[in-house]
């Protein structure tokens, strides 16, 4: 009815001759009353408690806005002889349009942020919902919902696979991009452990199932995912704080500006008071951290980085210094046995049957190495791990030890025959270790382990990028100085056993803000103590749960696009806060009415929502820019 007239002023004439004016202002105040009690609701219900509490929030400018606006042209339609005749003018449509324009702001916000959490609904959507169980008798299709650990599923080519397990019965190709970025299909067969959401190529299998629901790895990068996208970064304590003093000054600018116009201009005192109120409401400085972590995060996960730990993404982007596991990170982690020298009195078949019989019951990369180098091994038992020296364990009732130089002397076994041969084999940049079987030293084997193509490349973006780059290894000096030589990495720690690690670590941090790279157990306790520790998704799970930051590939170059995401991150969020706080500084003036005097502008309360409406829009737009990211340093 009276917006009518702002767009062509003779409608005014004619609702007047048409209905009077009078009834026009009783049809807008119970056309706004309704709306103020439905859809405008929301703003008095969480905004006068806040009033109340005198911990004002940007519902309470809302609510105080409308309300004054409502409440003044209330007056002014019912009961018109309390107001001066010059005063008497209602606002019912500035009301109106301020709740319709907000909440039209936000609908624009939660579809912009729909947009920026579509990286959960894309990992989500990758979960089959049906899986075929095999039966003693069927074979029957059930919800995911149902599934045991232990029910033997059916996957036909082209399938997706329904949960973790492992292969029972066939073989195929199975492509894994989605975990490990890896572009070719790895080769699964029976006893091979396969992911669920992953997908089957031209082979049929039987799979059994070991993890389910809400234990399967899709689960686990979902719930990681979700995490990182609703943390609170440190910075958003700062916008707290101000938003806490910002809110109580706005409602105090407005008493101030009504006041001013009371005693020079009174017709204008509501006008630019309400429109100070709504122009001032800091949902955009509330959306800039939120919407640049969910679109960062987000886009983070569709690159294969999870962020365990949300305020990783605050600290990655302030590392300047980044340490190296070499095992497994920066080598393939797919170790061969290259050479075996035994000394006298031992046969090359039994030394390394020996030394399967122990190296099947360890997790480390480099045991797959030797039990790969034979067909069948003994039973071992009283199997023991002495971090970062070995492992050991009986087998063919002969205590065997295999491992390094240093847990050899400890035992008080002589090494001095086969000394020279190891020290040879880890110039080659190979890593050699020891068994001894009873209290004799066995052999020497040296097992091969290339470095990653794209290890280099992660390398050589780091030196780019003016990062420390270091490498700490348990290996000895010779090898790792091998491997740090072809990657061009200037600092090399070796002979480094968890304990040691952490002790690099913590010097390296007094000179700045470290990043440690890692898989392994021996890992963990320098995954813990870095600024940001970043595992490698093909790791052991200890190394996950104990880093901030998940590769879900085993490629280095993604600690490059984790920490480009990050600075990408740390600048949209910052340019969100100038937006926001720039928008404040700039129209809280001329909606206070300091631009009138000179130039007779003056901002009324429809086009004050409708700017910070569109200021809160341009905050998470701005956010969405990070879905385009590559995590680039340059």
């Amino acid at each position: 009815v009276e917006m009518g007239g702002h767009v062509y002023p003779p409608a005014h004439h004619f609702v007047a001759q048409a209905i009077g004016v009078q009834t026009s202002w009783i049809l807008q105040f119970l056309l706004v009353g309704a709306a103020l009690a439905g859809p405008g609701r929301r703003f008095l219900e969480s905004g006068v408690p806040t009033l109340l509490r005198c911990r004002p929030d940007m519902n309470a400018l809302v609510a105080l806005g409308t309300s004054a606006a409502f409440g003044f042209s209330t007056v002014a339609t019912f009961l018109p002889s309390l107001l001066p005749a010059s005063g008497r003018a209602v606002y019912f449509e500035a009301a109106g349009v301020i709740i319709v324009l907000i909440l039209f702001g936000r609908l624009l916000e939660a579809r912009a942020k729909g947009k920026a959490g579509s990286a959960i609904q894309a990992l989500i959507g990758l979960q089959p919902r049906f899986a075929r169980v095999v039966t003693e008798t069927v074979d029957e299709d059930r919800p995911i919902e149902r599934l045991q650990p232990g029910d033997r599923i059916r996957v036909r080519p082209g399938e997706r696979i329904p949960v973790d397990g492992i292969v029972v019965e066939g073989s195929s190709l199975v492509d894994e991009s989605m975990l490990t970025g890896e572009p070719l299909p790895a080769i699964k067969a029976v006893g091979d452990v396969v992911i669920g959401a992953t997908v089957n190529g031209e082979g049929a299998l039987l799979v059994r199932a070991t993890r389910v629901g809400r234990d399967t790895v899709l689960a686990s990068i979902v719930q990681m995912v979700r995490d990182a996208q609703g943390a609170r970064l440190p910075v958003e304590a700062l916008v707290d704080q101000v938003t806490a003093w910002f809110v109580p000054a706005v409602i105090l600018v407005a008493a101030g500006t009504v006041a001013t116009w009371l005693f020079f201009a009174p017709e204008l005192a509501l006008v630019a008071g309400v429109s100070v109120l709504i122009v001032a409401c800091p949902c955009a400085m509330g959306l800039a951290v939120p919407t640049s972590i969910m679109a960062g995060s987000g886009r983070a996960a569709e690159l294969g980085v999870l962020f365990r730990q949300g305020d990783a993404l605050q600290r990655l982007n302030r590392v300047d210094t980044v340490a190296f596991d070499k095992t497994g990170t920066l080598t393939a982690g797919a170790p061969h046995l290259e050479h075996v020298e035994v000394t006298d009195g031992f046969e090359r078949s039994e030394v390394l049957k020996a030394a399967a019989a122990v190296e099947a019951l360890s997790g480390h990369p480099l045991a797959h190495a030797v039990t790969n180098a034979v067909e069948e091994w003994p039973e071992a038992e009283g199997f023991r791990s002495l971090s970062g020296r070995g492992v050991m364990a009986t087998a063919g009732h002969r205590l065997v030890r295999v491992g390094s130089a240093r847990m050899m002397t400890e035992a008080g076994i002589d090494i001095s025959a086969l000394a020279d041969a190891a020290g040879e084999r880890a110039r080659q940049g190979e890593t050699a270790f020891f068994v001894a079987i009873g209290d004799r030293l066995a052999a020497v084997l040296s097992v091969a382990d290339p470095v990653k193509d794209t290890a280099i490349d992660a390398v050589s973006a780091l030196n780019a990028g003016s990062h420390r780059v270091a490498m700490i290894s348990g290996d000895g000096r010779d090898a790792a100085e091998a491997v740090a030589q072809r990657l061009e990495i200037g600092e090399v720690f070796a002979d480094a056993l968890p304990e040691a690690k952490v002790a690099v670590i913590q010097d390296l941090a007094r000179s700045g803000t470290i990043a440690f790279v890692g898989d392994g157990i021996n890992d963990a306790p320098a995954l813990a103590s870095a600024d940001v520790g970043i595992a490698i998704g093909t790791g052991t799970d200890v190394a996950m749960e104990t880093a901030d930051v998940v590769l879900m590939s085993g490629d280095p170059q993604g600690v490059v696009t984790a920490i480009g995401l990050s600075r990408d991150t740390m600048r949209n969020i910052r340019q969100n806060l100038a937006w926001a706080f720039g928008y404040n500084i700039l129209l809280i003036p001329v909606a206070a009415g300091a631009l009138y005097p000179a130039f007779g502008i003056l901002l009324s309360p429809m086009l004050a929502a409708a700017a910070m409406a569109l200021s809160s829009v341009a905050v998470v737009t701005n956010a969405l820019r990070l879905r385009r990211s590559e995590g680039a340093l340059a």
